[in-house]
């Protein structure tokens, strides 16, 4: 009996020690095995040596969902028994070092404040830069801005683009357990502008706006699936999915959802394999929960067409209605969130 209860411990901790191994050694080196240790087994991989580095690594850690935290703010939306009184949680994807971007928004579209009566409150998702000392120092600064803020959430695990769906999962674990019966969420990148003020009177026109039934909303892709382009930055190999086809989801950059479909992905999420794109991921875990998103036409994550090239590509005008647009550099999202806010603003269509 004691043989066999040694012979468990030494499994799970082989497997613990693979997820959560020095992280200033995984950052750096990453093994290069055509055996990719899964949950316990051994997955071999076809190709496997053949495959972009950041392709062997996404497969090598495919299976790791459990990171330390290292910044967590448990008590932000008031506790779990009162998260209800949080009508739109802003949840935002943040890299240590955008702290430029950190800062203008919030000042503008992402401060926090009640609107039209009701709260939005607003967190930073992160994970860690660098290794050794420079994963040091950037923790430092992540952990001296979140003493001025108190609105970081920190895993230490390597903040990556194919770690950009890790990161949801993680957030969507947090929220279940912390802020359970928010009404809304924005999950969004840290360079869109969203006209937030708009997404609040949107959320309450709804006839169900309390949170409580299926609601997922943004730009919506669909009839497209991998691209299987090895220098491409979305390339996905077979041996990362078989399919050559995605369901429906909506672009990353931004989307609102309820927290009522927040906690369904989570759930769901957990008996799917992580996919490297999470927009893609996020789409998966709503086709297997039976659920759509939707398309908005407020939410534009490719950008704005100005008819044209007289007119400034910044003109508030073209913006006023719009929910979400992606791609602001701080200096413009700044400018434009001011300019949209003036009073007496006058546009074309006021005119006539």
């Amino acid at each position: 009996m004691l043989f066999i209860t040694l012979v468990l411990l030494g499994f799970f901790w082989g497997f613990f020690r693979d997820c959560l191994e020095d992280a200033e050694l995984a950052a750096v080196m990453r093994p290069k095995a055509a055996a990719v240790v899964a949950q316990g087994s051994r997955l071999v991989v076809t190709n496997f040596s053949s495959l972009p580095g950041r392709i062997q690594d996404f497969l090598y850690y495919q299976h790791c969902r459990h990171f330390p935290m290292l910044l967590d703010i448990p008590d932000k939306c008031g506790g779990a028994d009162r998260s209800s009184e949080v009508f739109l949680l802003l949840v935002i994807k943040s890299s240590a070092a955008n702290h430029d971007r950190r800062v203008a928004l919030r000042k503008t579209w992402a401060k926090e404040r009640s609107h039209n009566g009701v709260w939005i409150r607003r967190l930073f998702i992160s994970g860690t830069m660098g290794a050794g000392f420079e994963k040091k120092r950037w923790n430092k600064f992540l952990e001296l801005e979140q003493r001025e803020y108190s609105d970081i959430l920190q895993w230490d695990f390597n903040d990556s683009f194919f770690n950009l769906t890790l990161k949801q999962i993680l957030f969507l674990e947090w929220m279940e357990r912390n802020c359970p019966h928010v009404h809304f969420l924005l999950n969004g990148d840290d360079d869109v502008f969203a006209n937030t003020d708009n997404m609040v009177q949107y959320l309450q026109s709804l006839k169900d706006n309390d949170g409580s039934k299926h609601l997922f909303i943004g730009h919506l892709i669909q009839n497209v699936g991998p691209i299987r382009l090895p220098w491409n930055k979305y390339y996905i190999p077979v041996q990362v999915q078989e399919s050559d086809t995605y369901p429906p989801y909506c672009g990353g950059g931004g989307y609102l959802l309820s927290r009522y479909t927040a906690l369904v992905i989570y759930r769901i999420s957990q008996s799917i394999t992580i996919h490297p794109i999470d927009d893609v991921y996020m789409g998966m875990c709503l086709a297997k929960a039976g659920l759509s998103p939707e398309s908005h036409i407020g939410v534009q994550t490719a950008g704005i067409y100005i008819p044209s090239h007289k007119i400034d590509n910044y003109d508030p005008c073209y913006y006023r209605e719009i929910l979400l647009v992606h791609r602001f550099l701080p200096a413009d999202l700044y400018l434009m969130w001011h300019r949209l806010n003036e009073p007496n603003q006058e546009c074309f269509a006021d005119a006539k």
